[in-house]
């Protein structure tokens, strides 16, 4: 970003290059090379220091920021972590007697009691966690200056200015622009670090995912495209933040908490529902979705956000809980939060905190409808976002449980969380926030009743082990689910699991309940003898739109009544569509059967569902529970047998050409067949993929009659590099959700990017580089030894990462040699490249003491030193190809570059 000032210009003498910084030198700090510079003393009068233009150097900083993926026209940056500015000026700076104070501000009315405006000067070095201006680079009129901003900082949207003054004169203040300001999780300083550069690429960069959806036998991925760093994102984030119900009631108050990412997380997780404001979406768990989309029709969460942004922060229609889950880890990883997508599988909806639900069946085997609020839902999906816990005791850090999902209230408003992970597979409900509920959703005991007289008459079953099964999460580096259970809770039925279940369930019902026959009821183990074993299974692989073919089986077992005598069963089934909220719709088939069982006699009986019974009567989930109740006759005792069927959609298959490149045709191929034995009327087809597609692209594709196939062809033009993934997805009204992804890793495209070669030129030139570093900054000073003509020369710095930081220009070798920038440069390098655009050249380097200027190089005109003799030229007389890149530092030579002790590099270059 430059911003430019008008102002009328002055001539100036040239200045030296001029370094201060906080790593020794003279003692004020400060180097320079190639001139004089003076600090007090008698100095002649200087015209006014007046501000001209600012380089925010958004590329570089986005760049060592890792925020480079939302964009680089703008400056955004991380919190606890330094950035670079170049200032323009109408003359050089003179430290000491020029004065410069920046001013950072954020929010309403900012004040600096509140955190929320930062007011500091330039100094020659950084003093401790604050907001700080130093590491300064005089070159010429330009000021190159590091700017610091601690880690406890707020985040946001910031505006920043400068005023310049000299001495107790008047000062000037000149706007330098904005920037946004985010978590860091890559500074050990920050609540939110994250110790592993590999998990920050997955829950920090990765902008797609897969959300865990279906049954615990029959889990099924759901790709989403989580596109946090598209450029517009970051602005509707902190939006969200400015329209939570904290923001309207105190403005100032609530973007001084905005340091904290317990408070930041608690915000969102409220905005993401809007159950109390105009939050992003609204949920909706019936049927009806004509005044809105269907929760299955979404492929990401870019077209949400804009959505609701677009038409004037008004809910979005529909979600349901992995939508809300998935839109929160867009905005939390594009905020800084190590953020992933957790789905609980049978996840209990717990509202009376008896750590029990009940669910009711009749005599005939139906599931009844409760007007209880407490239900176990076939799956859930919330978030876990990695943060230190400073409000509770040692040892809860790292991941916390946000949910989105408006279940239930926390201090009046409907959020969820952060609830310690930590903290739920101890049982210590009572740390904040809301852990009684969620410890509730993987850990709550299942009471099945039998209903009969309009009362419940007998407990079909207790299961201790039903609820909080399969806790899925995407794998890091992989497609692949990872079963993260154990996190949560001990293994199922083992003593420290029954331990902890006992110590919650006495912290939720208090000390005066908690001798209760209920409490003896949690603590039993398991129901009584039964006279058989009833098992349902499938007789083979169930397809949407064909008949069903379940097989029961049935074993006579002893038991304290009847040890050895035969028992006659009635068995009574009833099959339901069932819910995401775990109730049912009304039956859609009945079936009963006698049964004759004598003792140790095993019986198979076949029970087929036709298609014609479930068909328009299921949900767009494609759940059935078959249930079957057995009447043991003069026994008056009954048995429950449960299945729940998953019916799988046709298959969508995704091909690309084999090679993507950004701005470049990819040809896509789509193909889906009809397995139905009905046709897919009103096929939408809608793609979308950050990297590979700006928005979405919906295609009417018609009608697929049942057993045809359609192949689809088109091309996409990525935008950007790097590995991105392709969703799909083909809604009829039939079905909603036909879904396919393709990963696809997009090169750069192969154009040359290399500055134009010089003309041909035979002399040989031999040029002296003295590289330092001062700082953050890397600096050289060039100097012509042999030959006229000039030729390009290029310096490159790799980083720890592996990253390039290249020369922000050539060094043109001229007469008279003298000073010379080479340009901003990470202070944190492995090794040093020379590149020239000539078809040789030859490269010697040696180590240098801070306070040495030259070394024993041939034309130097210093003298040779015994050790500098022993040091190997490198490359000598190398011949490459024009543009080859050749190293130019020995290889024990990196560690030492940067070595405090061995702050310089003279190398002697010969094109």
């Amino acid at each position: 970003m430059l911003l430019a000032v008008d102002s009328s210009p002055e001539k100036a003498a040239p200045s030296p290059v001029l370094s201060c910084g906080s790593d020794g030198g003279t003692a004020t700090g400060c180097y320079t090379w190639g001139g004089e510079a003076s600090f007090g003393g008698s100095v002649a009068p200087v015209a006014a220091l007046k501000f001209r233009s600012v380089d925010l150097q958004s590329p570089r900083n986005n760049q060592e920021h890792h925020t480079q993926e939302m964009g680089l026209k703008r400056l955004v940056v991380r919190r606890g972590q330094s950035f670079l500015l170049q200032l323009h000026f109408s003359r050089p700076f003179h430290f000491g007697t020029d004065y410069l104070t920046f001013v950072a501000e954020t929010g309403p009315a900012p004040t600096e009691l509140l955190g929320t405006r930062a007011t500091f000067s330039l100094t020659q070095a950084r003093q401790g966690n604050v907001w700080s201006a130093s590491d300064f680079i005089i070159d010429t009129n330009s000021l190159f200056v590091s700017l610091f901003t601690p880690s406890n900082a707020v985040i946001g949207p910031y505006t920043l200015k400068i005023e310049i003054s000299q001495g107790q004169g008047h000062s000037v203040t000149h706007p330098l622009g904005t920037f946004i300001l985010l978590f860091n999780p890559w500074n050990a300083e920050d609540d939110v670090y994250l110790p592993s550069e590999i998990l920050l690429q997955e829950y920090i960069m990765m902008d797609y995912g897969f959300v865990y959806k279906g049954h615990e036998r029959f889990i099924t991925s759901w790709p989403w495209n989580y596109g946090q760093f598209e450029e517009d994102i970051i602005d509707i984030c902190f939006e969200i933040l400015n329209k939570s119900l904290y923001f309207l009631e105190n403005p100032s108050k609530d973007y001084s908490q905005r340091n904290d990412p317990v408070y930041v997380c608690r915000v969102v997780s409220a905005m993401i529902n809007s159950n109390d404001d105009n939050g992003v979406l609204q949920g909706n768990w019936g049927e009806d979705y004509s005044r809105g989309v269907s929760p299955l029709e979404w492929n990401g969460s870019v077209a949400i956000l804009r959505q609701w942004l677009a038409r004037g922060r008004q809910p979005v229609k529909y979600g349901q809980c992995w939508v809300f889950a998935a839109v929160m880890c867009t905005v939390m990883r594009c905020l800084g939060v190590p953020t992933r997508v957790v789905s609980n599988f049978r996840s209990a909806h717990n509202m009376d905190r008896n750590l029990t639900v009940d669910t009711y069946y009749d005599q005939n085997a139906e599931m009844l409808p409760t007007q209880k609020r407490d239900k176990i839902w076939n799956f859930h999906v919330w978030n876990e976002c990695w943060m230190i816990r400073k409000d509770l005791p040692p040892g809860y850090n790292g991941w916390q449980v946000l949910d989105p999902t408006p279940q239930q209230t926390s201090s009046g408003i409907f959020c969820c969380g952060p609830a310690s992970v930590k903290a739920i597979r101890e049982g210590e409900v009572h740390l904040p926030y809301d852990t009684p509920f969620v410890y509730a959703e993987v850990n709550a005991d299942e009471v099945i009743w039998l209903f009969r007289g309009g009362q419940a008459q007998e407990i079909l079953d207790h299961n201790t082990r039903s609820i909080g099964k399969e806790i899925s999460t995407k794998m890091v580096g992989s497609a692949k689910r990872q079963n993260i259970t154990s996190s949560y809770k001990y293994p199922e039925g083992s003593p420290e699991e029954r331990s902890v279940f006992m110590k919650a369930s006495q912290k939720m019902l208090g000390p005066g309940r908690a001798s209760s026959p209920f409490l003896d009821l949690l603590g039993s183990r398991g129901s009584q003898d039964q006279p058989a074993q009833l098992q349902l299974h499938l007789a083979r692989t169930p397809e949407w739109g064909q008949d069903l073919l379940l097989k029961l089986h049935a074993l006579r077992m002893p038991d304290r009544v009847h040890p050895r005598g035969p028992i006659r069963l009635v068995v009574h089934f009833c099959a339901q569509a069932l819910l995401h909220q775990g109730g049912t719709r009304e039956p859609l088939w009945r079936q009963t059967v006698h049964l004759n069982l004598d003792f140790g006699e095993e019986i198979q009986w076949l029970l087929l569902l036709p298609y014609n019974n479930y068909r328009n009567k299921l949900t767009d989930e494609k759940l059935i529970r078959v249930s079957g109740i057995a009447n043991v006759e003069d026994m008056g005792r009954s048995m429950l047998v449960l299945k729940d069927i998953s019916l799988e959609p046709p298959n969508l298959s995704i091909e690309v050409s084999k090679r993507a490149e950004v701005g470049k045709a990819l040809r896509v191929h789509i193909t889906l067949t009809n397995t139905l034995m009905t046709a897919l009327s009103n096929c939408m087809m809608v793609l979308e993929g950050s990297g590979l597609i700006d928005g979405q692209i919906s295609k009417n594709i018609g009608t697929l009659v049942a057993g045809h196939t359609i192949h689809i062809q088109l091309d996409l033009y990525p935008i950007k590099t790097g590995p991105r993934q392709l969703q799909v997805l083909i809604s009829s009204n039939e079905i909603k959700e036909i879904k396919g992804y393709k990963d696809i890793f997009v090169a750069a495209a192969r154009v040359s990017s290399a500055p134009p070669r010089p003309a041909p030129n035979t002399e040989k030139e031999s040029m002296l580089l003295q590289v330092f570093r001062r700082g953050p900054f890397i600096l050289a000073t060039a100097h012509l030894l042999s030959g006229s003509a000039g030729k390009p020369v290029w310096l490159r710095f790799f980083t720890s990462a592996g990253q390039a930081r290249q020369s922000q220009s050539p060094f043109q070798l001229q007469r008279p040699s003298g000073p010379r920038m080479l340009g901003l440069m990470p202070p944190v390098a492995e090794r040093l490249q020379i590149r020239s655009w000539q078809p040789s050249f030859t490269v010697l380097a040696l180590p240098l003491s801070h306070k040495t200027r030259c070394a024993g190089l041939p034309g130097s005109g210093c003298p040779q030193t015994n050790s500098e003799r022993n040091v190997p030229a490198v490359q000598q007389g190398a011949q490459s190809r024009p543009g080859l890149l050749i190293a130019g530092v020995p290889q024990q030579f990196p560690a030492m570059f940067m070595s405090p002790a061995i702050p310089h590099m003279l190398l002697s270059v010969t094109v």
